[in-house]
């Protein structure tokens, strides 16, 4: 049977609810008080997780048709959830470099239920084609890894519970409808046919782990008499009200006229009814309720539920949290752009989009989903898009959306493939995507859903017209599905999608990587008319030096483990690194080769530095003041093994120097600079919060790193939600070459500095760097100082300069810097806090990230690519 899951975040030890309450304001936020809080709630009323006592061992395909054929030696403790490649993980036989192709064995998992009475099994995920037996005898079938299912046992003292998990080959083979294409990035394309993760199957870029067991919760129904079978939880907005709607499935049934229920949300409450002996059902209704927004924009306001039985024994039992928003697409005055309005005002929405906490397990721990939103969210992003190549992630992931204000657009796990269309297909379609819409149809974070990704676009990329791509699953199916499930959150059938072709980049949804492995030069943003980007900037992103050591042993550019993390396209004779010593050379005028065998850590540098530079600049143009432009993401968050992969954060949960240089350029309240050439440098004001902004703007121009030639200060004002364009040359009132566009005699500065000051107390608010000529072969004597400080929350460096410091990072082993990979100006002493590296203890029963305690005092040095030599501390 089809099942609604109790949409509860457990907590570590087992089922527990878990709940948030309201935000804090935002400079009091950090991960601690954005995290999941488990609450002490009777025992035996959730589903009871059956995590410990799971054994697994592998077969050849076939070998073994039921149970009793099983081997009597080779079996290994299981996690559950889990997969065969954790397990193997966890007793130290995984090869995660070359792994072997565990989809093509058969795998069993076993487990003794004990108890006496009739049961309720809940199988929340089985990856892929599973078997599941009791004593013996099969009792379900599964095609579909994004598929719940419940099964009703009766136990009789106890019994044994197995899970087959079949080789895909028979299903990769079995007949169907044939493809009208072949994409290049998945292997092999009869994958078209079955439901599981492309993770795994996409070679040149995602490590060959396959996704196979029981990778999501089983869990078994309690016993007791007011257990939760589900509930389906939804809020809405109705004029300035907000509005819960409850709909709740007991286990055993009630005595309607002598249960009382209430549900409560924050102070406001409300009588639940029955339905039947069995099901509440209800709404609460919230006055005036305060808005959830975006982190960027507002607080992501949460309000905590709870369920009253009983007036004489008033237990009360958590039901986690909700908010309320609204979000609607704005199509611009042209109807050909794409944006989020939410709660009324209009969010450019920035991010990246996400791969897998780990890949091993597809889940990873709550520490290491909180880990990764506390980046994304400190670097000033807002939304991250779950695509269609990876997996529906877990009720943790969008219950910390909800909590850390983040928005999620959402693919259905579809992409590349010209799908089937018979009815079995059709319908497992539809179980899916209801289920999933179901599971998380309480969070306010889910933004956007999407079709898929790049289906249209491989079909129109392969030649084919829209009458001969077209396919009703995206353009019928899961609209509907999506307009019944969740009619709160626009929908939009692939990404990309819109213009003439679906990969236009001047209407609808791109994928743009113009800036990227198109190797466009920077101009070519502007030309673009990017509208949205739910895809961008791919490069191969150089870790720092602690992680290259740590993961590969070695730096040298071309050993091969350096060349197995390079992503690269299928077929393509170049890969990532070629892309990134592309912009190394046009605009650092750097021979890329001649420098990585001359000074490969030199060569490091400026490759991290580079894409640093143009992910700022990138998003400095989208967020310009007059773009039309409503948001962007980069491709990717994460790496998914150690090395220069795509993500903005490498495998071992370290920012790489992308991600700094995304931080520079997408806060909240935020001041870019653009090169007009000939018409000057603009500056742009941007004011996100609901708070009007009174600055001051400082303007200063150095020539040497130091010397003044042009200054000027200004006071300024923005409204709310508002931008502001201000050209340089008249907030200077006299005219001067800030772009070196007019070249009357030799360039006059090398650098232009803006910041914007809080006028009573002095503090950057924000501060943009404009160099005229960006080439990094010149290094100077630049007079850097470090000096390393206690401080009440720990240690901290102050750097200082005596001429400007052009890309200063900081290098420590058992450190990373709060903020890293930042221009200095001169004679401004810059606090640096520093974090202690935190590991993952992964196979702890608490897994999470904890800080090296043997760690006393940082000892590291400081760099800047202008800088002759690097300045050592401790």
């Amino acid at each position: 049977m089809d099942v609604l899951t109790n949409d509860l975040v457990p907590d570590a030890g087992g089922s527990r609810p878990a709940t948030f309450a309201k935000t804090p304001e935002a400079a009091e936020v950090d991960a601690a008080a954005c995290a999941i809080t488990a609450l002490a709630s009777p025992e035996g009323l959730w589903p009871q997780q059956l995590d410990t006592g799971w054994q697994c061992v592998s077969t050849p395909a076939g070998a073994c048709v039921c149970p009793t054929d099983l081997p009597a030696q080779g079996w290994l403790a299981a996690q559950v959830p889990g997969t065969v490649a954790s397990a193997r993980r966890a007793a130290g036989l995984l090869d995660a470099v070359n792994p072997p192709p565990l989809a093509f064995d058969d795998h069993w998992y076993k487990l003794t239920l004990t108890g006496t009475g009739k049961r309720r099994l809940r199988l929340h995920g089985l990856a892929t084609l599973a078997e599941v037996w009791i004593d013996g005898i099969r009792r379900i079938e599964s095609d579909s890894m994004f598929v719940a299912h419940d099964l009703d046992i009766e136990l009789h003292g106890s019994a044994t519970l197995a899970l087959c998990f079949r080789s895909l080959t028979p299903a990769l083979a079995a007949k169907r409808s044939r493809a009208r294409w072949r994409p290049r990035l998945v292997t092999p394309s009869t994958l078209r046919n079955v439901r599981t993760t492309l993770l795994g199957h996409m070679p040149g870029w995602c490590p060959s782990v396959q996704a196979v067991g029981p990778w999501r919760p089983i869990e078994m129904l309690s016993d007791a008499p007011h257990a939760f079978d589900t509930i389906d939880l939804t809020s809405r907005l109705e004029d300035d009200d907000g509005v819960v709607s409850i709909t709740l499935h007991f286990v055993h049934p009630h005595d309607v006229d002598a249960c009382v229920a209430k549900l409560n949300c924050g102070s406001c409450v409300s009588s639940l009814q029955w339905s039947d002996a069995y099901t509440l059902t209800g709404s609460v209704r919230v006055p005036h309720a305060e808005r959830w927004w975006p982190h960027t924009h507002g607080e992501p306001t949460l309000y905590p539920l709870t369920l009253q039985l009983d007036d004489e024994d008033a237990i009360s039992h958590s039901l986690g949290s909700v908010g309320f928003r609204s979000i609607e697409v704005d199509r611009g005055a042209d109807g050909m752009g794409f944006a989020l309005r939410v709660n009324g005002t209009a969010v450019f929405c920035r991010g990246a989009c996400w791969t897998s906490a780990d890949l091993v397990t597809l889940t990873g721990t709550e520490a290491q989903l909180r880990h990764t939103f506390a980046l994304a969210r400190d670097a000033g992003m807002n939304m991250l898009r779950v695509g269609g190549t990876m997996v529906y992630e877990s009720d943790a992931f969008y219950a910390l959306a909800d909590a850390y204000g983040l928005l999620i657009w959402q693919d259905f796990a579809l992409a590349n493939f010209d799908y089937p269309t018979d009815a079995a297909f059709t319908a497992s379609i539809e179980r899916e995507a209801t289920q999933f819409l179901t599971r998380t149809r309480r969070f306010a974070s889910l933004a956007v859903l999407c079709g898929g990704s790049e289906v249209d676009q491989q079909a129109a990329m392969f030649g084919l017209p829209a009458s001969m791509r077209t396919q009703p699953l995206f353009t019928e199916q899961l609209p509907a599905i999506a307009a019944r499930e969740r009619p709160d959150v626009p929908y939009v059938s692939n990404s990309p999608s819109g213009g003439a072709w679906p990969f236009s980049t001047n209407e609808g949804i791109t994928h743009y990587y113009g800036v990227g492995a198109y190797q466009r030069p920077l101009d070519d943003v502007r030309r673009a008319q990017v509208r949205f980007a739910a895809e961008c900037l791919a490069f191969a992103n150089v870790p720092d030096d602690a992680t290259l050591h740590e993961a590969l042993g070695t730096i040298h550019l071309h050993d091969p483990r350096w060349k197995r993390a390079v992503p690269r396209d299928p077929g393509a004779g170049w890969d990532f690194d070629d892309v990134r010593d592309h912009y190394l050379q046009t605009l650092y005028g750097i021979e890329p080769a001649q420098l990585r065998y001359e000074d490969p850590e030199r060569y490091l540098d400026l490759s991290r530095a580079v894409v640093a530079d143009l992910m700022s600049d990138v998003f400095a143009e989208w967020r310009r003041a007059g773009s039309t432009c409503g948001g962007a993401l980069v491709w990717q968050l994460q790496d998914l093994r150690p090395g220069a992969g795509w993500g903005l954060i490498d495998a071992t949960g370290r920012p790489k120097s992308a991600l700094h240089g995304l931080a520079r350029t997408l806060q909240p309240i935020q001041m870019v600079m653009t090169d007009e050439g000939l018409n000057g440098l603009d500056i742009h004001l941007l004011n996100e919060r609901a708070e009007p902004l009174h600055a001051q703007l400082d303007l200063v121009c150095l020539r040497e790193g130091s010397v003044k030639v042009a200054s000027a200060s200004h006071a300024v004002e923005l409204a709310p939600h508002s931008a502001q364009r201000i050209g340089a040359a008249a907030h200077l009132g006299q005219f001067f070459d800030f772009t070196h566009a007019y070249r009357f005699g030799p360039r006059a500065h090398d650098v232009t500095i803006a910041t914007l000051r809080d006028p009573a107390s002095g503090r950057i608010v924000s501060e943009a760097v404009h160099l005229p000529e960006r080439r990094a072969r010149e290094r100077y004597d630049l007079g850097l100082t470090v000096r390393v400080e206690r401080s009440a929350d720990g240690w901290q460096l102050i750097i200082e300069a005596k001429r400007f410091a052009r890309f200063v990072h900081i290098i420590d082993t058992h450190y990373r810097a709060a903020h890293d990979w930042f221009h200095l100006p001169p004679n401004r002493p810059c606090v640096v806090p520093l974090v202690p590296v935190e590991k993952l203890v992964a196979h702890a029963s608490n897994a999470a990230f904890k800080a090296d305690a043997t760690c006393l005092a940082p000892a590291g040095e400081v760099r800047a690519i202008n800088a002759i030599s690097a300045i050592l501390y401790g």
